[in-house]
């Protein structure tokens, strides 16, 4: 799917000038305050927009991210719940925008506006703060998902918004007919017009002219400031809605308003751009083991595009020991600094800032997130160890299912996940790896 601008619209709009005075006038709201259960016990003591993503990030950051490059400097990120750490990140690394420009990146905290509610959805979260928003008189809203990981200019999209002098734009994204029961399914016409729209539907609809595929919303809603206050101002009112975008206002507005489709497509090619919603342990273990791809589809080492996000001050990674059996290597692998790998092997993993791995163990495809030490002689594999463990020697994990299953969480396609309350709560049976022998070596 293509996008097609009018003629006389196409030239302005690929102006530079035309966009960036569109994005400056623009308000991002990054909702970041959703529970994350599908993450299972990784959001068990966090936001699943403060999950550790990509080795040195957090998954907020790439809407962060995104919002700065187009050029968005005026930022709200709606939190509830267990937000600690997504407001520690934010305030470590989020603080260098320059007010006196009118530049900000505000931490708006669930505040009972109304009587005793909290948010009762996410349309009802921006209504809540309706009044922050027009304090600073923004032409459009920009509303965002922070809980996907992807990299996009939202300056196109804000001016196809404008071209087509629309009420409301959805940033829609192609996925699988087997997925698509997860997401909200559009149907349009040939402008692009939205004319159908269900939320998570149990028999999604097709794109027309396909059986593979359906268009889905990325949760990314451009607003006309005064459409969007009118409209949350009647959602309020109604005590059928559920005060969510995309259950009640987005087809509240089919037929009835100016509503169009998106397609988060490449501006140069028109192919399918790379986005990632990470909502469940199975994706958030694919999309971070796609990085150490030769070619990953997400590149982090784009200059054109950073990804921007606070940074422990750490030293180099340290690789140590090179004797039979016990050499220190990283092999088809990511790893992010701090890391020391003392005499143990590393192969098709992604390992955080800050992680140990002692002399004899084994790391195979495998996701471990920061400030996790593993000991001596550990065999891990198609795991992902949360942030904090300490892995115990001569622990195995991802070999005996049922061991893992009695220890651990095991998701659908058998990725063992490992947090540092499952390991309070385990015991640990004797070593089956290969004997240890002691160390004096840093990192033992």
């Amino acid at each position: 799917m293509s996008i097609f601008y009018p003629g006389s619209t196409a030239k302005s709009m690929r102006s530079g000038r035309f966009v960036s005075q569109l994005t400056k006038s623009t308000m991002a709201i990054v909702m970041a305050g959703g529970r994350g259960e599908r993450l299972r016990q990784l959001t068990e003591h966090r936001a699943k927009p403060a999950t550790p993503f990509g080795g040195k990030y957090r998954i907020i950051d790439f809407s962060l991210s995104n919002c700065v490059n187009s050029g968005i400097r005026q930022i709200l990120v709606m939190t509830q719940y267990k937000s600690h750490s997504l407001i520690q990140h934010i305030q470590r690394g989020w603080g260098y925008l320059r007010g006196e420009l009118g530049e900000f990146v505000q931490l708006v905290p669930a505040q009972q506006k109304l009587g005793e509610l909290w948010y009762r959805g996410t349309a009802d979260c921006v209504y809540q703060n309706l009044d922050i928003i027009q304090a600073h008189d923004p032409e459009l809203v920009l509303v965002l998902a922070g809980d996907h990981v992807y990299k996009m200019d939202y300056g196109p999209m804000i001016a196809f918004h404008v071209a087509r002098a629309a009420d409301v734009t959805l940033g829609m994204v192609q996925v699988p007919i087997q997925q698509a029961h997860e997401f909200g399914i559009a149907t349009l016409d040939p402008d692009h017009r939205i004319i159908r729209f269900n939320e998570k539907p149990k028999n999604p609809e097709p794109m027309p002219g396909r059986t593979d595929v359906a268009l889905a919303s990325m949760g990314i809603y451009v607003f006309s400031v005064d459409y969007l206050r009118n409209t949350l101002n009647r959602d309020a009112l109604d005590p059928a809605s559920a005060h969510d975008f995309g259950k009640n206002i987005i087809p509240g507005a089919i037929g009835n308003s100016r509503i169009f489709a998106y397609p988060f497509e490449s501006v140069e090619t028109e192919a399918q751009a790379y986005w990632r919603d990470v909502g469940t342990v199975d994706a958030f273990y694919a999309a971070n083991m796609e990085l150490i791809f030769v070619s990953p589809e997400l590149n982090l080492y784009d200059a054109e595009w950073p990804i921007w996000t606070y940074q422990e001050q750490t030293p180099c990674a340290k690789f140590v020991l090179d004797e039979e059996g016990r050499r220190g290597i990283a092999i088809n692998s990511m790893v992010a600094g701090g890391c020391i790998v003392s005499g143990a092997v590393i192969r098709e993993s992604l390992l955080f800032f800050n992680v140990t791995v002692n002399e004899r163990s084994e790391v195979f495809r495998s996701v471990v997130l920061p400030h996790v030490r593993i000991g001596r002689g550990c065999r891990i594999s198609r795991a992902i160890l949360d942030e904090g463990c300490s892995i115990p020697d001569g622990m195995v994990i991802g070999e005996d299912a049922v061991l893992d299953r009695q220890r651990f969480h095991v998701t659908e396609q058998g990725v063992v996940l490992v947090t540092e309350d499952m390991l309070r709560n385990c015991s640990v049976p004797a070593s089956v790896a290969r004997p240890v022998v002691a160390s004096p070596v840093a990192g033992n």
